[in-house]
């Protein structure tokens, strides 16, 4: 009778962990979901980290009780290498060679600091934390207007060149901006709707070669500080096993609405970007407002090198903010580069992100 319920109990357990594989997978390749068919669909990406969490219990539970069966999860594991190299990479570090070029991207939040009430110390904070990193290039989202008036002489002080584009209107409005110690050629603003969020290219000189560097800020999730909170309730019920279904549906359609919109932004610096990488090596930064396994991201590493995929280790948290594991900044390249050591940077916490930060060489792997 304990052999039967062992044996009924094992292939129960087994039969759980088949199925949780198999979500894992659709869930892992649900960024080619659009979310503008789609757009609830379009969120399950946002469930991959707490599948891979189970699926490791899985194997753990294995390894105490029956050893041969941990084969499942671990086949798991390899079957899902794509989206989970994508979700959290676990890459070999390299030395970065001499002579390759530091870029960084920063949602500064307004040199305001993480929070909903303003931090006196943040800009200041934020300043100081780039004259002791010294990028080359420097991308700002959320560098709004005023901050190029009041900070102009003190960011000056630390770059030879910038330039900014802002978006929306008056009341609504946005900067995206780039700071750095090469020459602005010219730039060029991506053309799509959005009411306070825009992408621009701006055009480098560096060292005799014309370099395109993409600076996007996406449509936000537009979460309220309540809504926020709501969605951290989610969370944490969805650990306890209990449902919050208005809380759910609420949440789940403002992210939806955004990721809606998101696609189309997307795809139109995705297609801006293929015709201009045919000329000229690309750079493309950001706050894209969305996880890894998403549409968004994987539209944008399309043609691209993902810096962060290809050479960081971990999740890469680059919104700090406790409830949201994700990472939705990011760096790509052309394979005019070669990137090396590609890490979000949690040492400053004057903004509600975190900066991420890659090293690009020219050259092309061999």
């Amino acid at each position: 009778m304990i052999s039967q319920l062992k044996t009924f109990t094992r292939k129960m357990a087994a039969g759980a962990n088949v199925a949780t594989i198999a979500v894992m997978l659709l869930v892992g390749f649900s960024d080619y979901v659009n979310p503008a068919s789609h757009p609830i669909l379009s969120l399950v990406g946002l469930t991959f980290p707490f599948l891979l969490v189970i699926n490791l219990g899985f194997l753990i539970f294995w390894l105490i009780f029956c050893k041969r069966m941990a084969i499942i999860p671990f086949l798991g594991f390899v079957v899902a290498y794509a989206p989970v190299h994508t979700y959290i990479p676990f890459n070999i570090p390299h030395d970065t060679p001499i002579g390759a070029i530091k870029v960084m991207s920063y949602n500064v939040h307004g040199f305001n600091g993480r929070g909903s009430e303003h931090d006196p110390n943040a800009a200041n904070d934020i300043i100081e934390y780039f004259r002791k990193s010294k990028p080359d290039i420097l991308c700002l989202q959320e560098d709004y207007g005023w901050t190029q008036t009041l900070l102009k002489d003190k960011m000056d002080s630390l770059f030879a060149h910038h330039d900014y584009a802002t978006f929306g209107s008056v009341q609504l409005s946005n900067s995206i901006s780039i700071y750095t110690r090469f020459p602005i050629i010219k730039k060029e603003i991506i053309p799509y709707e959005s009411k306070g969020n825009g992408s621009c290219a701006f055009y480098l000189d560096i060292n005799g070669k014309t370099v395109v560097v993409v600076n996007n800020h996406f449509e936000s999730n537009c979460l309220t500080a309540d809504d926020k909170s709501r969605y951290k309730k989610i969370i944490q019920k969805a650990i306890e096993g209990e449902a919050a279904e208005s809380d759910t549906k609420y949440i789940a359609s403002k992210l939806a609405e955004a990721s809606k919109k998101r696609a189309p932004q997307a795809d139109a610096v995705h297609e801006y970007v293929e015709r201009v990488k045919k000329k000229y090596p690309v750079i493309v930064t950001g706050d894209f407002n969305d996880n890894p396994i998403s549409y968004t991201r994987r539209v944008m590493a399309k043609g691209l090198t993902d810096c962060y995929v290809e050479t960081a280790r971990g999740l890469g948290l680059s919104y700090n903010q406790k409830g949201f594991f994700v990472r939705i900044d990011n760096i790509m390249c052309s394979d005019h580069f070669i990137p090396y050591n590609c890490h979000v940077d949690d040492k400053i916490t004057a903004s509600d992100h975190n900066p991420i930060v890659s090293w690009l060489k020219f050259g092309y792997k061999p």
